[in-house]
């Protein structure tokens, strides 16, 4: 029986040779090391990488900062829990870009948000009032929502299915060294000249280094190949459309689990800085230095569910992860003295665990001509949920009085993910056309 992986090689027999013959594992200290990748398979994981680590950055800066981004734009404390929802639904918007990438290529998506997010990003750090700040971000958001969503389906399409999932989890890992980076800066946004703006603005000067990197990303082989055999959309819609009629029960619950972990977890993540700083009474640097100590053993999670997910199967791991993460939050919001760190580290381990599970999924179980369009709907499902959640937060904390106990709270709904999880088919080691073939409903 042919290897469903040798259909996808559009080189000469003799180039696929030479580059499985440069296959090589790169150790990238604590994050231990990558799989075997070929020379390609290199090129395209480290551009993709740099999608999610702008994101996490931005996202970072908007949580570790939101006391001084609050107290610099005047913002009451009424308006938080709602600004940060709204922020979080530019990420709807994301949907608008990703079918692009299905119907035009992943490689010319991914350069353009790039120059989008570069764009807004820098007006963020010269937002005038709370208004503008927050209409900055949402476009910013929008951006980056897309970059990620197709950077996760480049990867899933490129590597083998052996290590696909050890990839995947790689691939959030170094995306999440963006937090790491923001952690770094905060710690200084005291001294940095203009404060929390300064931070932003920091953000510009990678951005413009990666816009050119990008020119040499190539196609994902799978596009090319669909291309050829005329399989892919040619319409904006058809993505969309296909997405909601070939596969609806797994969508439902993709969508499901989505949106129930963000609802219950979001508000916990986010405000978590600011819980310290008003609760515990922490400095920013004691933020800071845990957020990028404590932070680099938690995403270690993303690359550990990986490697276990490949080996013991998604649904079981995922289904783990996500079950323990909640838990775990509770923990860290109740926690008394210096125990608050390991609470912290382990359920930043477990949240970057489960959410590792579920983006291989998002890439996994909708064939190629729409792929990139599921990966926005699952960003989407979790925004639409995490903005409620922070809206729910905002409701609980006027009728309990506690951040802590509002945060608890929400995390039933994050509790109920994992029963949904257990449904879904097994994905590690198959190829992406076994999971799922083109015009094939369940």
């Amino acid at each position: 029986m042919t290897d469903p992986a040798e259909t996808l090689d559009l080189k000469p027999d003799s180039d696929a040779t030479a580059e499985d013959a440069d296959r090589k594992s790169i150790h990238l200290g604590f994050l231990g090391r990558t799989p075997p990748f070929t020379k390609r398979q290199r090129r395209v994981f480290w551009i993709a990488s740099t999608a999610g680590f702008f994101d996490q950055y931005d996202r970072a800066l908007l949580s570790l900062a939101l006391k001084q981004i609050q107290a610099g734009l005047k913002i009451a404390e009424s308006h938080v829990g709602p600004m940060l929802s709204v922020i979080r639904l530019g990420y709807l918007l994301s949907l608008l870009m990703t079918p692009f990438a299905d119907v035009f290529g992943r490689r010319r998506l991914l350069l353009y948000t790039v120059v989008g997010y570069t764009i807004f990003t820098g007006l963020i750090a010269i937002a005038p009032n709370e208004r503008t700040f927050v209409a900055f971000e949402i476009i910013a958001r929008a951006f980056a929502g897309a970059e990620a969503a197709i950077a996760m389906v480049i990867v899933a399409e490129e590597v083998d299915a052996a290590y696909r999932g050890w990839a995947i989890g790689l691939l959030s890992a170094v995306s999440s060294s963006g937090y790491g980076l923001a952690a770094i800066v905060f710690a200084f946004v005291n001294t940095i000249p203009y404060g929390w703006r300064g931070m932003y603005a920091i953000a510009l000067i990678p951005l413009v280094v990666v816009i050119p990197l990008r020119r040499v990303l190539p196609e994902s082989a799978r596009f090319e190949k669909e291309k050829l055999e005329g399989l892919k959309p040619v319409k904006i819609w058809e993505p969309v459309a296909r997405l909601y009629t070939a596969y609806p029960r797994r969508l439902v619950m993709m969508l499901s689990i989505s949106f129930l972990s963000n609802m219950g977890g979001n508000a916990s993540g986010f405000l978590f800085p600011k819980f310290l700083q008003n609760a515990h009474h922490w400095s920013p640097g004691n933020v800071s230095m845990l957020f990028f100590f404590g932070g680099a053993l938690g995403i270690v999670g993303s690359i550990v569910a990986g490697r276990m997910s490949d080996r013991f199967g998604r649904r079981v791991m995922g289904t783990a992860f996500l079950f323990l993460a909640p838990l775990f939050t509770i923990w860290m919001y109740t926690a008394s003295g210096w125990s608050i760190v390991p609470a912290w580290i382990l359920g930043t381990f477990f949240d970057f665990a489960g959410s590792m599970i579920l983006s291989a999924y998002s890439a996994e179980l909708f064939p190629t001509s729409y792929r990139s369009t599921a990966g926005s709907a699952l960003a989407i499902a979790g925004t639409t949920g995490g903005a409620l959640g922070l809206f729910l937060e905002g409701v609980l904390y006027n009728l309990t009085g506690s951040l802590s106990r509002a945060v608890c709270y929400l995390t039933v709904f994050w509790m109920i993910a994992p029963a949904i999880l257990w449904f879904f088919p097994e994905t590690s080691g198959r190829e992406l056309e076994e999971i799922s073939p083109e015009a094939k409903a369940l």
